[in-house]
């Protein structure tokens, strides 16, 4: 079989790898030159290649042009991404190009009905599909789905789950022992796809005797189309077991924007407004903040690689105090490594738009224009991933633990969140029009509610091992949950109970002179932005500032969608009841005034305040946990489809099970760092004053208290309960604050040691090493 050939865009030549290697010889490295290869070559088309010479020596005009003088493509650039925007995504236009005109149209009227594609409009996808595939170079395809493998912020805890299988299937039809295979996407296996359940958490829905577990293409084609990774075309899919049960990320959220569409659609039928929408959407904008390391000093922190932090480590003199690195120009090794991604993301179909250095040095911030939500959480997941498959090439580590050094900011992920219309109302925007205002202040009574009345479940949406280490430092917001809508609209509300009209709500900006005649006035906000809220109003969106940086989004925009469809509901019921419009939204914003917070959730005096609030203050995962499977829980995840009961109660068990076995990990691994190489270090240490006893100071004692605190650390962990509530609070409430006692001696210690002596890299190192 003669090798493939492709199109060098540079040269429009149809060449082998072999020949595109030579050509760009010196050049370019292999690395440079495969992936060009892989991701910028066209496969060529049956056409001999001599026929194409002579037809290109048959255009006088084409070959007297001279050559252009702009800067020309490089395998190593890819050339301009802006050109390739999109390209590696089976999108709506490109799916028209592939698929019959009626199967593409029946395809769509079957998003919005949510019937099954037929067998036949099944074959013509695939069969399209297929063809885009190939031209595009992909050997195999893969079902892409999300497991709930927790937050605890190691390294890979939001990937998502493939396998990947090569694009062939067996001609059955043949008479030969032997069947021989050709070139196919097989239909059966586009839609769906089977593996086992029993190795992912699951929360007891599956056993290895009961293991069998399916994958179904989401086929939101216009929100979230198959892409093209590498050699392989993703599919993405919900993850489901042999009885239907979810045991993924993605299908609570696909079942909550379900509810959110149809309680919005009841709602604004109430109001009498807005006739024309046919479904309403959520969306998600994501900020994604990380560190970025130099992998070889990651490789021998056994901390960092096997829980995502570092569980020792003295700050350096100058760390973030002063203000030095937040948007600072990027270091040049690490901005090639975010421009590669930002490319990657681009041609994947993900609107990257900023990227820029944050608060802590080593640490940065990407982040792209909004989507629908589970395209946007999915393309989150693949940013990860990407961020650290490109990483390798440069030498680099990128940690998305929400605290990978003590001391200095950690890691946040802004979930920018709304809901809309499919005919364009934003549900969180207070518009120009009657209309406009009257559905935004009905939509902040619902979502007033639901984040009242739902307040614990809402905070188990970021609760997790990772994120306590930052929920309610001056980093990050605390763990009580609050909505902050602005304080121009708490003054609409506060009119609203006392009588007022629903549209009286004026969203005006106003100019800000900057008083120099260089700078023009500034267009301020409508509200300002509380940076202290978990909840607070940006513009057009409500940002959860809570969400941990490892976590897959899917999960806390789910709680979101959910009790927004809560809060419709309740309003829907009011109004079909009989009470008017007005008088339920004032009804609803009375009962539930004290979840609106204007303050500074940072002050002493915020958390006194929320519990006369009736606000909760779970500070910590296992508190949280506790309120996940209660019966309003249940009952309103079963009322709107979202989870059955048995999917709630086994949650829980996911999150406890992600909780525990996380801060097993970094017990043992802390216990493991101090008797293998710091106890060592301080014999080494002590030996250097044998001859000079009186300069040793308290290392002696210092020492021998770092070897008494492990033991009792190792001691704990060997008399840990078996049961999972109870591990998690004994781990919680113990075990953590004898590891900070060992962490308080050894990090003491490290200022006392010998500078050659001390074991791992140091902070210093991995915070500024790459910079240079």
């Amino acid at each position: 079989m003669a090798p493939e050939k492709r199109i060098d865009p540079e040269t429009k030549k149809a060449m082998t790898l072999k020949e595109l290697a030579k050509a760009y010889s010196g050049k370019y490295t292999k690395e440079e030159i495969s992936k060009y290869w892989r991701d910028e070559c066209k496969v060529a088309k049956d056409e001999p290649a001599p026929k194409a010479k002579a037809k290109a020596k048959a255009e006088p005009k084409a070959k007297a042009e001279p050559k252009t003088k702009a800067e020309p493509k490089t395998p190593s650039r890819g050339g301009d991404v802006m050109t390739k925007m999109a390209s590696l995504i089976f999108d709506d236009a490109t799916m028209k190009k592939y698929v019959p005109p009626k199967v593409f149209q029946k395809f769509q009227e079957d998003l919005v009905s949510g019937a099954p594609t037929s067998e036949g409009d099944q074959a013509a996808i695939a069969k399209g599909l297929f063809r885009w595939a190939r031209e595009h170079g992909c050997t195999d395809f893969a079902h892409w789905f999300f497991p709930c493998r927790g937050g605890g912020g190691a390294v890979g805890g939001a990937v998502g789950a493939l396998k990947m299988d090569t694009l062939i299937d067996m001609d059955f039809g043949s008479k030969s022992a032997n069947k021989p295979f050709f070139p196919v996407l097989p239909v059966e296996r586009l839609f769906q796809g089977e593996t086992d359940g029993s190795s992912f958490p699951n929360g007891g829905l599956r056993v290895t005797h009961s293991a069998a577990a399916f994958t179904v293409w989401d086929r939101t084609v216009r929100l979230w189309p198959p892409i093209i990774v590498g050699t392989t075309l993703r599919i993405p899919c919900s993850f489901l077991t042999h009885f239907g049960r979810s045991i993924d990320e993605k299908t609570p959220l696909l079942r909550s924007q379900d509810a959110v569409s149809a309680q919005g659609l009841r709602l604004l039928k109430a109001l009498g407004l807005a006739s024309d929408a046919k479904c309403l959407r959520s969306y998600l904008g994501w900020e994604q903040e990380f560190f970025v390391v130099s992998a070889a000093l990651y490789k021998k922190r056994p901390d960092l690689v096997n829980t995502g932090r570092t569980l020792f480590g003295k700050l350096p003199t100058r760390g973030q105090q002063m203000d030095l690195n937040y948007f600072a120009p990027v270091p040049s090794s690490v901005d090639r490594l975010l421009v590669e991604v930002q490319q990657e993301m681009l041609k994947a179909g993900t609107p990257m738009a900023v990227r820029h250095n944050e608060v802590a040095p080593g640490q940065h911030e990407m982040s792209p224009v909004f989507g629908v939500a589970n395209f946007s959480a999915d393309n989150n997941v693949y940013f990860m991933e990407t961020c650290n498959r490109v990483a390798a090439k440069y030498g680099l580590m990128v940690l998305f633990h929400e605290k990978p050094f003590a001391g200095i900011n950690g890691n946040g992920k802004h979930a920018n969140w709304s809901v809309g219309t499919d005919t364009g109302i934003n549900f969180f925007y207070p518009g120009k029009t009657d209309e406009a205002r009257t559905i935004y202040t009905a939509a902040l009574a619902c979502l007033s509610h639901g984040i009242m009345q739902y307040n614990e479940m809402l905070r188990c949406a970021v609760a997790h091992a990772g994120n306590d280490h930052r929920l309610g430092a001056q980093e990050a917001p605390p763990a009580i949950i609050s909505l902050y809508p602005g304080q121009g609209f708490e003054a609409h509300v506060d009119a609203v109970i006392a009588g007022g009209a629903l549209n009286e709500f004026k969203a005006e900006k106003k100019l800000q002179p900057t008083g120099c005649k260089a700078s023009m006035a500034v267009e301020s906000n409508v509200e300002d932005r509380n940076r202290t809220a978990p909840f607070p109003f940006c513009g057009n969106r409500y940002e959860f500032r809570a969400v941990g940086s490892s976590q897959n989004c899917s999960f806390p925009v789910m709680i979101c969608n959910t009790i927004m469809a809560a809060g419709m509901s309740a309003l829907s019921e009011k109004i079909e009841g009989g009470t008017t419009a007005r008088d339920a939204v004032a009804e609803m914003y009375k009962t539930n005034r004290n979840v609106i917070f204007t303050g500074n959730g940072y002050s002493a005096e915020w958390p006194v305040e929320a519990e006369k609030r009736g606000l909760s203050n779970l500070n910590t995962t296992p508190k949280a946990i506790k309120h996940w499977a209660s019966d309003k829980n249940i009952k309103l995840f079963e009322t709107l489809g979202v989870f059955t009961e048995e999917e709630t109660k086994a949650r829980a068990e996911v999150m406890y099970e992600a909780y525990n076995t996380t801060l097993n990990i970094e017990a043992n691994t802390m216990v493991d760092m101090v008797n293998t190489a710091f106890i060592p270090a301080f014999a080494q240490d002590l030996a250097l004053y044998k001859d000079a006893p009186d300069l040793a100071g308290n290392r002696k004692a210092l020492y021998a208290s770092v070897k008494t605190e492990t033991e009792k650390l190792a001691k704990m962990m060997e008399e840990t309960p078996h049961d999972m509530v109870a591990e998690a609070e004994y781990l919680c409430e113990k075990v953590k604050d004898q590891m900070a006692k060992v962490r308080s001696l050894v990090d003491e210690a490290e200022g006392l040691l010998e500078k050659g002596l001390y074991p791992f890299p140091t902070y210093e190192s991995m915070l500024y090493h790459h910079h240079h």
